[in-house]
């Protein structure tokens, strides 16, 4: 190692499958992707978090136009290893269609689609829902229900200022 070269942070391991999207991908995406993995073992860039079912995991976007995704996880490093925590790629694939989170829930073992924060807030029960009692059903007035004639109002009571 030169004087000018640090020692990478982490140390990094890739999920078979990834290593095979990444030798599949276009060769720019392929050195992008490089280049930028780098970065992330030497600490210098950081993905975005992801939320929800994929918490604890991170994303980079690669190409320019963001349609290339790298999904990885800081997880600890094998006993064997000089660093204490390692970089895991998972996936690296294209964004179309939530393909590379689809494809990453089933790499990570999820029998269902993983779904953001926001989605499972969207489909949460609001709790105003469940504090409220039944509502009651509108019936028929008074007035209009049959038996005992009502008492008239004396006219006192008619015209009240």
């Amino acid at each position: 190692m030169n004087a000018g070269e640090q020692r990478p942070a982490f140390g990094l391991s890739f999920d078979p499958r990834a290593l095979t999207d990444l030798l599949q991908a276009p060769s720019d995406v392929r050195d992008l992707t490089l280049a930028y993995l780098q970065e992330v073992v030497n600490a210098q860039r950081f993905g975005l978090r992801l939320t929800g079912d994929l918490e604890g995991y991170r994303k980079l976007f690669v190409d320019s136009r963001k349609d290339w995704r790298v999904v990885y996880g800081v997880r600890a490093a094998p006993e064997a290893s000089t660093h204490r925590r390692e970089i895991h790629v998972v996936a690296v694939r294209p964004r179309a269609g939530n393909d590379v989170y689809d494809e990453v829930g089933r790499r990570l073992g999820m029998t269902r689609r993983p779904l953001s924060a926001r989605t499972h807030a969207a489909r949460s029960r609001s709790p105003q829902l469940t504090t409220r009692g039944p509502v009651p059903r509108p019936g028929p007035l008074p007035s209009a229900t049959p038996g005992l004639p009502h008492p008239a109002q004396s006219p006192s009571q008619l015209h009240t200022r």
